[in-house]
């Protein structure tokens, strides 16, 4: 699968800055001359980033990958001062022509535009990045540096002309969108040429074929993926609300092209139309499409496909945003899970994709929502569950046509009356039940005991208050717990792994227990929550906590909880859930500064881990840190 070969001959990548660095960085660590031989050269350099996403910590695997994007954002996300004036000029202009009069643009509105323009860029960047170094990316290393590259000097899609504009310094537009098949078969034909096979593009206009072929001599990333996505054409709406068809099961092992042509050309957005990627999840298990009939009364529209690992449901995926299920499709996918061991998994998200779709409509009707609809709506009690790669977009947009209504909504949710809510420090009393807002220093310490719920933002912004009691076991018993609970078998609730790190923190003098049993004040938070919407560093968020009246945890607070969860959270840990312990940093085996974290993988794997924690280490918004607090008359 490897062809670093490729690169060196397209981009002569072997004598570039980056390459050259990543192989003195790997002759500093293992202390070996590495090859002259360019392929070797160039593997090394892939390789690095190859370790960061395939990190089985996820902490550890975040980390890394935000990283990466902090350099690339440096690198090609628009400066603020690289932004040309006829960009705001321009938005004065539309301005005049959307009926708002002659606007003036503010230092205060450039500096606001000038946020959407870098936000918008990051946040397309990052959908490339998040993409390709997930599982779902099966391609070989090689392919996504090419196609990541490309879509660095690629500008916004003109539909008319069919062909994308190229980045300059001042270009002001995101980087180009994900479409995962249109990718597919770009990918899928480069690395056929590559690797001198055939190419065979399913299309029935022979001179589309020809024009792909000289495409394809060029290996111009930016014209192919233009063709793809040109090729790639959406079923129409109309065509949805017609369900009737039938599944088809493509069994494991067997040939996959079927599939793969019968994919081509309906713009379902799976990557599953390449040949590629079809061929490695069909080695893994088999494949279940449903196909609603067309216009001739045939089952040709692919609508919902199950992809099995082994026995199980690897994954569920619709043709609606973001491969989400369409609107008109959740009960014949129901019916079918239902015969699947593991469907009942799959039950919450057909019902999520279900009542959500009845919200949007009861909203489009300017209908009334009930409680139920506002809790589910803001996930008060639990996630929002769907079929695609991402969240549904209809969450999103759903609440932001409801932020006029947000001061009606909170006391319909929670049951308060509106005086009983409070969204600046000032207003808080013995009375209030929920706060919303900013924090300021000291504020856990004047919350009222009967205070409920704390947000910084709602419903994103959810604080978490706990009570834990140390002390009732000393350093040998947590030692000797956590080891019975690491021998118990796989399937075991309480069992517990701990890492290599995390087993070398336990056995530091640093870490001790208190003589007695106390009963602590903790409080879990996210890296925004203090203020910080970027990467930050430990002593940073250290810092701000402390000004927040919050204290580091002592050292048995990390596997304590690891040991003590359902009891401390009164709920067993989530898949995919993480967050860590601030304390004062102990040595791992490496000699760097680590601090707990207490995790579970997406497998159910309940895990007691570390990360490093040098005061100049970087975290990013979304990670959770517990800290502790002492109320005013303790």
């Amino acid at each position: 699968m490897e062809n670093p070969n490729f690169l060196k001959n397209k981009y002569n990548l072997h004598n570039s800055p980056e390459v050259e660095s990543a192989a003195n960085r790997t002759e500093a660590r293992t202390g070996e001359e590495l090859p002259q031989d360019p392929e070797d050269r160039i593997q090394n350099y892939l390789d690095r980033f190859t370790e960061i996403i395939e990190r089985k910590e996820p902490a550890k695997r975040e980390q890394g990958i935000e990283a990466i994007k902090k350099v690339l954002h440096n690198k090609f996300i628009i400066k603020p001062e690289e932004i040309p004036e006829n960009y705001f000029t321009n938005q004065q202009r539309l301005a005049r022509e959307q009926g708002h009069g002659d606007i003036e643009v503010t230092d205060e509105m450039r500096e606001q535009l000038t946020e959407v323009v870098i936000t918008d860029q990051k946040s397309s960047l990052d959908n490339w990045i998040d993409y390709l170094a997930s599982d779902d990316a099966t391609y070989p290393d090689w392919l996504k540096y090419y196609a990541f590259r490309s879509i660095l000097s690629m500008g916004d899609y003109d539909k008319e002309k069919k062909q994308f504009s190229k980045r300059s310094v001042g270009t002001v537009k995101p980087f180009p969108d994900i479409n995962r098949e249109a990718l597919a078969l770009v990918l899928d034909a480069i690395e056929k040429k590559a690797n001198k096979k055939e190419v065979n593009l399913v299309v029935e206009d022979e001179e589309k074929k020809q024009e792909f072929q000289k495409l394809l001599q060029g290996e111009n990333f930016a014209k192919l993926y233009a063709f793809a996505i040109d090729k790639v054409t959406p079923t129409e709406e109309a065509e949805l609300a017609n369900t009737k068809g039938e599944w088809v099961k493509y069994r494991r092992g067997k040939d996959h092209m079927p599939l793969v042509n019968s994919l081509q050309g309906h713009g379902t957005g799976w990557c599953t139309a390449g040949e590629s990627t079809a061929q490695s999840q069909l080695a893994n298990g088999d494949f279940y499409v449903y196909y609603s009939l067309d216009k001739s009364g045939k089952p040709n529209i692919p609508r919902a496909a199950i992809r099995m690992k082994g026995d199980s449901i690897a994954e569920v995926r619709g043709i609606g945003p973001d491969q989400n299920l369409d609107p008109f499709i959740g009960d014949i996918v129901k019916a079918k899970l239902a015969s699947f061991p593991d469907g009942q998994a799959y039950e919450k998200k057909s019902a999520d994709m279900k009542l959500l779709t009845a919200i949007e409509n009861k909203v489009k009707a300017k209908q009334q929502l009930s409680k139920d609809d506002l809790i589910f709506l803001y996930e008060i009690n639990d996630t929002i569950e769907g079929f695609g790669y991402q969240r549904d977009p209809r969450i999103k947009e759903l609440r932001e046509q409801r932020k006029a209504n947000l001061r009606e909504d909170l006391p319909i949710i929670f049951e308060y009356s509106p005086n009983q809510i409070a969204y600046t420090p000032k207003q808080i009393n013995k009375n209030t039940k929920a706060y919303i807002g900013e924090l300021e220093p000291n504020i856990f310490q004047k919350l009222p005991d009967n205070l409920e719920h704390i947000y910084t933002s709602f419903p994103e912004g959810k604080i978490e208050r706990l009570e834990m009691t140390i002390g009732h076991r000393n350093k040998s018993q947590i030692i000797k717990e956590l080891e019975k609970r690491s021998k118990l078998k796989d399937n075991d609730e309480e069992k517990v792994y701990i890492s290599s790190y995390a087993h070398s923190m336990l056995n530091k003098p640093e870490l001790t227990t208190i003589e007695k049993p106390e009963q602590i004040n903790l409080v879990k938070l996210k890296v925004s929550d203090l203020g910080f919407k970027n990467i930050t560093r430990t002593n940073q968020i250290y810092k701000r906590a402390k000004e927040l009246g919050l204290e580091l945890c002592p050292p048995e607070v990390g596997p304590t909880i690891r040991l003590d969860y359902k009891k401390i959270f009164n709920k067993d840990q989530s898949k995919g859930n993480y967050f860590y312990i601030a304390m004062k940093q102990i040595s791992g085996f490496d000699g760097r500064p680590d601090v707990f974290s207490v995790y579970r993988l997406g497998d159910g794997e309940r895990w007691l881990s570390s990360d490093w924690a040098e005061p100049d280490d970087e975290w990013g918004p979304r990670g959770e840190f517990v800290f502790r607090y002492r109320k005013l008359d303790s």
